[in-house]
């Protein structure tokens, strides 16, 4: 990794913050100037960034990269983004690893080379400590949805994956249940590292045994959620499955009707995020609905306040964890063990 955002910092002997004010466009005392410009030259740091700084140039457009523009839920996150860039006078680009780039890391070069004014990372895979590291000492305005590693000083949106699963859980119990299966979501997801997290501590609050033999594993599709519900139906003895997305449960929905059972007399089902066919599959489906325009909405604003100068840096207040809330439909029942 080359120089960063700190390394300038100690070669001039100011503060990160002063170094990310210069960067972008903000005035600061001359002595400071040109130490900053002394260390920018000898670490060679970001070049045609500085240039773009010293012309003062702005494109009023930001960029907005997704790991895979055809997931259903982005829609949403989009809206909320474009709804606030609108409100500022903005423009977005749209952009998808699988089309353009290989990592999130790459798409800094928009930045860097002055195409877009500041980036919204929007990705529900785990991100690596180093990419992230490099996100937080960038001096140019990001902000992230989805996967922070707890990492302090990035600004960033994700929904509460453990409460999520707490509401389903919860809601289960409830009902009833006390054995109940789980459909966890691919082990490079970071939501799906969070949700697996919060289904076991919920059964444990609750008195329940996670079973290891209840518990399954997707890729978050319908195909993956359909095959792993036909392994957990050849083990059977549980009442209800909680699936970590609602693709996955429909693919379960199939599989337990495939083989005569029906939901949700013989066995509840419960999904999360209510994806917009979640409604329209039968029986309905129970799950719990992330607050998306919102995600967007929040990373877009904070993005902006850092664009427009409203404050200096990040810090860990940056951080915010929306709750999503249970959307109770036709999916669940009292239990009746297969």
């Amino acid at each position: 990794m080359g120089p960063t955002i700190h390394d300038v910092a100690r070669l001039a002997n100011t503060s990160k913050s002063t170094v990310s004010r210069y960067l972008n466009g903000q005035k600061v005392k001359r002595a400071t100037q040109e130490a900053l410009d002394r260390a920018i030259e000898e670490l060679n740091f970001h070049r045609n960034a500085n240039a773009r700084r010293l012309v003062m140039d702005k494109t009023n457009t930001i960029g907005v990269v997704v790991d895979n523009i055809s997931n259903v839920f982005y829609s949403g996150i989009i809206r909320g983004i474009e709804i606030v860039a609108g409100r500022r006078g903005f423009n977005c680009i749209f952009y998808s690893w699988t089309s353009n780039y290989g990592s999130e890391r790459e798409f800094l070069s928009l930045l860097y080379e002055g195409q877009v004014d500041g980036l919204i990372l929007v990705s529900f895979q785990k991100r690596t400590e180093e990419d992230l590291a490099e996100f937080r000492d960038s001096a140019y305005p990001i902000a992230l949805v989805g996967d922070h590693g707890e990492m302090e000083g990035l600004m960033s949106v994700d929904v509460d994956n453990a409460a999520g699963l707490e509401e389903i859980v919860s809601y289960l119990h409830g009902l009833g249940h006390r054995e109940i299966a789980y459909i966890a979501g691919p082990p490079h997801a970071g939501a799906s590292k969070y949700r697996l997290k919060g289904f076991r501590q919920s059964m444990e609050a609750l008195g329940l045994a996670a079973n290891p033999a209840w518990i399954s594993e997707s890729d978050w599709s319908n195909q993956g959620g359909y095959e792993a519900m036909r392994k957990l139906l050849k083990v059977g003895g549980f009442t209800a499955v909680v699936a970590s997305n609602d693709e996955t449960a429909i693919g379960a929905l199939r599989a337990i009707q495939e083989q005569g059972l029906s939901v949700p007399s013989r066995l509840s089902l419960v999904g999360f995020d209510d994806i917009s066919i979640s409604e329209w599959v039968f029986p309905s489906l129970t799950t719990v609905r992330q607050p998306f325009q919102e995600i967007g909405m929040l990373a877009a604003d904070g993005l902006f306040r850092r664009i427009e100068g409203e404050y200096e840096s990040v810090d860990s207040r940056s951080f915010s964890l929306l709750k999503p809330h249970l959307v109770v439909r036709d999916s669940c029942d009292r239990p009746t063990s297969i």
